[in-house]
């Protein structure tokens, strides 16, 4: 990974001069994750030129108004005012301890507010964990934790409230089984306001099977993230780009769990599963697309290179990280649809210009 991580390290760089969001409407900046993406499935080749164009759009970091010390930083929690104060935090940590401790920690912390960024928080960190997991523990890769963690901090929100996993569904059973909110219109704190009232809710989310064993809990995330790509297949149309973060969120949490102790696994799972839900609930919609509507995936031993291959050119940042995730699917369950789920994001959603 000489090459690909000097590739990897250049361009986190370059993202830290500028912030987790952008524009007036608070838009996430996907750029690590989507180069993480990008140097691991073997197309180094194109970082530069992707993050060139990408680049153009973002916002500078913003700057620090005070410290955050281990005294008050309860009070910056969720104050996106101050991620530049956040960034800074974690750097120190960062420099001081193991990133594993650091994560550990914060991620206990944090686990509460996953829905920060609309899961872009996790998510982030979850690149960047399989960037480090896989060996590349750089200056610039533990930056990008911090600047992951920072994000994520300053942009707590809680998940809706419901009960933990107690029933005996499977997770495919368990996402079907989300009744819809009556008005799927709006912002998502006005959709996610509706949950609480929503007859069903509840219960739906109590209803998938719990882990009975830390060693369960990959398998449950796995199958998880398997259910809500194919769920993207039938239901994407609703609203394409937050569908997707159904299934890169919990595949986020999936490969960041090598990183975290046993402990933190299942309330790890509860907490991306009652997310996962919450936003299926709040944007799918209850009539899937029709068959005849559905992209045919390719077939053969060069299936997943093909469309890996048609996201890059797309090269939109939803469609490249959704599609890894539909790859690796793929490869784990062997079923095609996951293959057509990755070409119906590229019909769903417009390309990058």
């Amino acid at each position: 990974m000489t090459v690909s991580g000097g590739v990897l390290n250049e361009a986190y760089e370059r993202f830290h001069r500028t912030g987790p969001e952008w524009g007036e409407d608070q838009l996430t900046n996907h750029g690590p994750m989507a180069v993480e993406v990008l140097v691991r499935r073997g197309r180094a080749d194109r970082v530069d030129r992707w993050v060139q164009a990408y680049l153009d759009r973002l916002d500078e970091m913003p700057s620090r108004t005070a410290d955050i010390t281990d005294a008050d930083w309860r009070e910056a929690l969720g104050d996106g005012r101050r991620v530049g104060d956040w960034a800074a935090y974690f750097g120190r940590a960062l420099a001081e301890r193991p990133w594993r401790e650091v994560l550990a920690t914060w991620w206990e912390r944090l686990l509460p507010g996953i829905v920060a960024g609309t899961t872009h928080g996790v998510i982030r960190v979850g690149h960047v964990v399989r960037a480090l997991l896989a060996g590349a523990e750089t200056p610039a890769t533990l930056d990008e934790l911090a600047h992951g963690l920072a994000f994520w901090a300053a942009r707590s929100r809680p998940f809706p409230p419901a009960g933990p996993p107690s029933g005996r569904l499977s997770p495919p059973a368990a996402l079907r089984s989300v009744p819809r909110i009556p008005d799927q219109r709006g912002n998502v704190a006005g959709r996610f306001g509706q949950l609480a009232h929503l007859p069903g809710w509840k219960a739906a989310v109590a209803g998938l099977a719990p882990a009975a064993t830390p060693e369960e809990v990959p398998v449950r995330l796995a199958d998880l993230v398997a259910a809500a790509t194919l769920g993207y297949l039938a239901h994407g149309h609703g609203q394409p780009v937050l569908l997707v973060h159904t299934a890169t969120a919990p595949n986020a949490v999936l490969h960041t769990l090598p990183a975290l102790p046993r402990e933190l696994w299942a309330p790890s799972l509860t907490a991306i599963w009652t997310t996962t839900a919450a936003i299926y609930s709040a944007y799918a919609p209850p009539e899937a697309a029709p068959r005849s509507a559905l992209p045919t995936p390719p077939g053969g031993p060069g299936a997943v290179a093909e469309v890996l291959e048609r996201a890059v050119d797309h090269a939109d940042e939803h469609v490249i990280k959704f599609t890894d995730t539909a790859a690796e699917v793929y490869t784990r369950t062997g079923n095609p649809d996951a293959l057509a789920a990755a070409l119906r994001v590229t019909e769903l959603i417009a390309p990058a210009r």
